[in-house]
Formats: structure tokens, sequence, C-alpha cells
């Protein structure tokens, strides 16, 4: 029976992936094998030794300590892309938004008073300040193409939008899925050069931290629109507010209020809702549940942010799941050691990633208590997990 801990609602949709014969769920676990998280902070944790993973419902994984749980053998999923849907219309929405000058038209329109001539008849007086423009013609440069930069830069094709798209570590995945006509920068400040509008969908890193400062606005075009619906940080907001109030930008849309921010006529903040849908919410848990589940029960490992990629159908078998520092000659002391057991490998596949390596072994028979053990006391291995048929 594996133990899932939850540290927040997990949609139910995801939960059902595990079965309740072999998965108790609960808030409330002692030692639990494996956790289910959003948006709690983790950091300031102390997690039990029974944990072998950690699955966050949705993309980023800023709220746990990565490098520590790599260094402890604790694989860390998250679900790139099921949210990539909502993000997409939601930006979508925020260049209409600007570009329609929708909020502040909607400020207007709710500060109206009078009987309902006197509000027609302010209505046709102050409309024309809320003229705005449309989107076909128009230049969007996507920084980050990856699940959800991919769709923003093909939907904003579809709207007759040109798209200028820039990410150095573009897939070959992410590549096939964007529209052909979607032309390459050669660095952001070229993207920067050529937009009206510019999306961000990068992670909060310290190469992304405040990607966008004052030097770099004064490239933008005169008039151009930002929007943030990815991480809190990779703009200099001061530098923004600035340049909105020179007039350069024309205006700003993003998830993350703050007093600099929520009150500027020419910023609309949103409270972070870029994957505040109950599609959204679904797909992620469904999507983390599957991987956490795969991993349990055959070592596989799908989506982690500080493991390797890696997948060994079952066959005939035992199989073993080992984590390892990523150094010399450790697929060779554990061989050496299940052959002193008198254990025959049926299969094998050993992938690196950084510092870790993940080793799935099929052996003839269970290996013993004692052997585990030793496998355990090699200098290196950070876990060693006897997985059932």
């Amino acid at each position: 029976m594996f133990k899932i801990q939850t540290l927040n609602n997990i949609s139910v949709a995801g939960l059902d992936r595990l079965p309740r014969d072999r998965y108790e769920v609960a808030s409330e676990i002692t030692h639990p094998d494996a956790i289910l998280v959003r948006s709690a902070k983790m950091h300031d944790l102390v997690l039990p030794d029974s944990v072998q993973a950690i699955g966050r419902a949705g993309a980023g994984t800023n709220n746990i300590p990565v490098p520590a749980m790599t260094a402890r053998g604790i694989v860390v999923f998250n679900a790139p892309g099921a949210n990539a849907n909502a993000v997409k219309e939601l930006v979508i929405a925020g260049m209409l938004i600007a570009a329609r000058n929708i909020g502040q038209a909607w400020h207007f329109a709710r500060g109206l008073q009078g009987d309902d001539a006197a509000i027609n008849q302010a209505v046709e007086a102050g409309k024309k300040q809320f003229v705005g423009f449309e989107l076909p013609g128009r230049t969007l440069g996507v920084i980050g193409l990856g699940a959800i930069g991919v769709k923003v830069a093909n939907a904003a094709r579809a709207l007759g939008m040109k798209v200028v798209g820039y990410d150095p570590t573009i897939t070959v995945q992410r590549a096939w899925q964007l529209a052909s006509d979607v032309q390459p920068a050669l660095s952001i400040d070229d993207l920067l050069s050529r937009s009206d509008f510019v999306t961000f969908h990068v992670p909060l890193t310290n190469e992304t931290r405040h990607m966008i400062t004052a030097e770099r606005l004064r490239i933008l075009k005169k008039g151009a629109v930002l929007l943030n619906f990815s991480r809190d940080g990779i703009l200099d907001d001061d530098a923004v507010v600035t340049a909105l109030d020179q007039g350069h930008l024309y205006a700003y849309c993003c998830d993350f209020p703050s007093n600099l921010l929520k009150d500027h006529p020419r910023v609309v903040t949103l409270p972070h809702l870029g994957a505040s849908t109950a599609e959204a919410e679904d797909n992620c848990a469904i999507m983390v549940a599957d991987q956490v589940r795969d991993y349990l029960e055959d070592g596989t490992v799908v989506n982690s942010v500080n493991f390797p990629e890696i997948n060994l159908p079952r066959n005939s078998g035992y199989r073993m799941a080992i984590v390892n520092s990523n150094v010399p000659n450790m697929v060779g002391q554990i061989s050496t050691d299940l052959a002193a057991a008198g254990l025959n490998i049926l299969d094998m596949l050993n992938r690196s990633r950084g510092n870790v390596a993940v080793t799935l072994i099929d052996v003839n028979e269970r290996c013993p208590d004692a052997t585990v053990a030793q496998l355990r006391g090699i200098e290196g291995v950070l876990s060693v997990r006897c997985l059932s048929h």
C-alpha cells in the first residue's frame, strides 16, 4: 500500500487515478511515499525519509527546494502543458483588454450616474477616449516557446497577427508544433525591436529575473504592450511604470498585482488567474498523479525537473529502482553486489542528468534484504527500491 500526502486540495480527477486498493491518500499522513502539492511552500518543511517523490500539480516548482530533494534522491515531477490552454486564453484576453482599453472603459461605465437618458448621453460623449486598435497585422513577440508559448504563438497567428519567437532551448517537439510562419528572433533585443506586443513564458531564474529593464524597454516600439502571465519578477516593474508614465509603453497586463501596479491607469492586473480553470486543475492533477504512480510502481520518470527521463518496459522478473550520484563505476558496483547474491540481471537501463542517475534493473528473483542493505551502503547511492510485479 502506497501512502500519498496532499499539501493542497488536489482535483478529485487526479486523485481518482490512484486506485484505493493500492493507495492511501490524505492530507495528514505519516511516512508518505509521495507528496502531491500545488502552491504550498515546502522550503521549510521537514520531510521524512520515506518520501520518494513529489508531484507538483502545475508547471512551476519555485515552492519546492528542488536541489535539496535531488541530493536526497527524491524525484520532483511537474505538469508542463497541462494548464497551457488556460494560460493561452488569458494571454489572448490580455491582448484584447489592452488593445481595446477594456479595463478603463469598464471603470468609466461603472461610474456613470443619472437616468438612462443621461447615461446614454455620457456614453456617447465619453467613448471617444477609449478608442483602441485591432490585432491583425500587429506583431506579437513570444519569449519562451514551451507548451504555453507555442499555443500562444499559434493562436495569435490564427487571429491574423505576425509572430516573432525567441527560445534558444526550444525542443524538437515544440518546434514541430509551432506554426511554420512564426519568425525566429536572433536575441531578446531583436525580438523587442520588432514587436507591438510582447508576452513572456519563461520560469523565474537568476537568468530571467528582471529580464526586461529600463534599457531594454527603450528598444521597444513606442506604443507597445507588455503581457506577463508567467512569473512575477521577470520584468522590472519600476521601469515598466516609468515607461508607461512617459508614454513609451501603451499598456501592461499581468497576473501579479502590487501596490505599484494595481491602481495605475495603464495597467491591468489580475489575481494570478493563469491556470485558474476547472479544466486546468483537472489536467494538472491527472498528469502528475499518473507520473507519481508510474514512478512508485515501475520506476518510470517522465516530466521531472531534476531526474533523467527513463522508461524500461516491464517484462518478467523483479524490478529494482536505484537512484545514485552520477559518478563513475556506480553501475559496476551495483552489478557486482547483485551477482554476489546470485541474482541474474534480465534487463537494465541507466540514465543520468546532471549530478544524479537512475538505474532500473529487472532480476530473476526478489533481492534479499541483506543485499538491499549492501546496495544502500555503496557511497553515492541515494535510494534503493524493490518494486513488486
